[in-house]
């Protein structure tokens, strides 16, 4: 008599350890977790957060692609139940998890360009293991460049590691804010106005954008004015995601799955889907 035996599949999370949790903003805050057998990413890719009896988020990998040690997720609490029931969790607790799924950043298509990294507040989270990449592997890129902004000083994520960043000698790092205390001697204004301050050189540069829609808009026409093309313009979509594997059909759009054809797009292959509202 055959005996059929229950394997997890895709949809099945991992229930494994949180080891850390530290706070990032009043708002925002960054597990550590222990990673499941075999454990690896790559910059861009997404998990599916599980809190238990709850339900599940997509939540982008923030952490260093080449430590497999270990899962970075850095999450905004008060965006949903999830995320606030994932804030009320410590070290110790579990967390269930799937994944990593999804289109990566550019990283290797990069190699031997620009790159111009530009984020609008918590959009940094996605992008961070770019620089770790392209920063462990400096000698593969030319110029690279952060453009960073945020609502106000105290809403900028990483700051340490960011000033790390700026004091660096091969890279270019911009930081704006839209509106300034007494302590800042900073830019002020939207992250899109450094775009043309910056020294890319446009016919050899691949952009890579995260942060609130209108921001990733507004900065890919800025862009393209500066003469990037819309097929090296590459922005990061996860709202609406809700299987990650691309058979619920929450995220779908026409032809595309945010999903599994995202939730790395460049504008060029899919303009009409990247500024449809809450895609």
């Amino acid at each position: 008599m055959q005996t059929l035996v229950d394997t997890p599949g895709p949809m099945t999370p991992e229930f494994v350890v949180i080891r850390s949790v530290r706070d990032e903003l009043p708002d925002t805050f960054t597990f550590e977790i222990e990673p499941p057998e075999g454990w690896s990413f790559e910059p861009g890719q997404f998990t599916m957060l599980y809190a238990y009896g709850v339900g599940e988020v997509p939540i982008s990998i923030s952490g260093d692609p080449g430590d497999r040690s270990v899962i970075v997720q850095t999450i905004r609490r008060g965006v949903g139940a999830v995320t606030n029931a994932l804030g009320s969790l410590g070290p110790g607790d579990l967390i269930g998890v799937r994944g990593p799924f999804g289109r990566p950043w550019p990283v290797d298509q990069a190699e031997g360009r620009d790159i111009v990294i530009v984020a609008g507040g918590i959009g940094l989270a996605p992008l961070r293991p770019v620089l770790y990449h392209v920063l462990a592997h400096r000698d593969r890129y030319e110029r690279v460049m952060l453009l960073y902004g945020s609502r106000s000083p105290s809403d900028l994520l990483y700051i340490d590691e960011v000033q790390e960043w700026r004091s660096r000698l091969d890279m270019t790092v911009m930081i704006t804010v839209d509106t300034a205390d007494a302590d800042w001697h900073g830019s002020v204004g939207v992250v899109t106005k450094l775009v043309n301050r910056a020294p890319f050189d446009a016919a050899n540069t691949i952009a890579m954008v995260c942060g609130p829609s209108i921001m990733m808009r507004f900065t890919s026409q800025s862009l393209e004015a500066e003469g990037v093309t819309p097929n090296r313009i590459y922005v990061s979509m996860e709202r609406n995601m809700k299987c990650g594997i691309g058979i619920c059909g929450r995220c779908q759009f026409g032809r595309y799955f945010v999903c599994k054809d995202g939730p790395v797009h460049t504008c060029g292959d899919s303009e009409e889907l990247c500024w449809i509202k809450e895609v």
